[in-house]
């Protein structure tokens, strides 16, 4: 089952004459399950720690928030990429990748908090921890669900999530755009109304499902036995569509507080 996550989505997987080696389990340096596991951990753990430093230094006002959080979304845009084309710089790269978008995120989520307080006071002093509480437990949840066989995509389901996520990435992109030529953006997926906490929930169902489907892209590139790499970069992977699902979260918390 392919993912609509472009990182996983790719022929990297793929390398031209493995099939004629043995079985991926009898190889040491072939991609194994647990050690992307073991790899996924180390990043979302440098992501949480930077994100931590982050937030520290913007809210005792050591940096400015946009010193922050504009380069290192630009920082993990190029290091992203250079994955993307270059698999064999993941091992490398994808912790210093995991270590600026979790500055990002900590910036991000610091601001959100302050421009949700403006309005509603310290009721918006925890939605940033019920994002995170909520992000992991979907995580960790259809982790175990997918474990023990009790949550698949199947391919028709998954030609619609691909399909969807696209959808979604081009409707961002060009609300994106309106809003930086001055022609305003598109209003639901901004706003606080029915439409727009459904749109972000459906948002949040699709990056759910993405995170399945990215499992068993993993399972699938360790049968083929991909290169022992290919373990950071499949890491590096599940940890982009776990960010998308946080920022959707917290997005979708901040909307719901709003409407209170």
């Amino acid at each position: 089952m392919r993912t609509s996550n472009p990182v996983l989505n790719s022929k990297a997987f793929d390398v031209p004459g493995w099939e004629h080696l043995d079985a991926a389990a009898s190889q040491p340096r072939t991609m194994t399950i647990q050690g992307t596991v073991n790899a996924a951990f180390i990043l979302i753990m440098l992501t949480m720690a930077s994100a931590i430093g982050g937030w520290y230094l913007i809210q005792n006002q050591i940096v400015s928030p946009f010193t922050l959080v504009l380069p290192g979304a630009l920082a993990g845009l190029v290091l992203s990429l250079i994955m993307f084309f270059a698999p064999k710089t993941s091992p490398f790269l994808s912790p210093l990748y995991a270590i600026v978008e979790g500055v990002f995120l900590g910036g991000l989520s610091l601001l959100m908090q302050a421009s949700l307080a403006k309005k509603l006071g310290p009721a918006a002093s925890g939605v940033v921890f019920q994002a995170v509480l909520l992000t992991f437990g979907i995580f960790i949840s259809l982790l175990l669900a997918y474990k023990f066989r009790l949550v698949r995509v199947g391919k028709t389901l998954g030609t619609c999530v691909m399909i969807g996520t696209a959808g979604i990435g081009i409707l961002y992109l060009i609300s994106m755009v309106l809003g930086m030529t001055g022609m305003g953006s598109i209003g639901f997926i901004h706003s606080s109304s029915n439409l727009g906490i459904a749109f972000t929930a459906g948002v949040v169902i699709l990056a759910s499902l993405n995170l399945v489907m990215d499992f068993q892209s993993v399972e699938a590139a360790a049968e083929r036995g991909s290169p022992k790499y290919m373990e950071w970069y499949a890491a590096f992977g599940v940890l982009t569509t776990l960010i998308w699902l946080y920022i959707e979260l917290l997005r979708l918390l901040a909307k719901i507080a709003d409407r209170r």
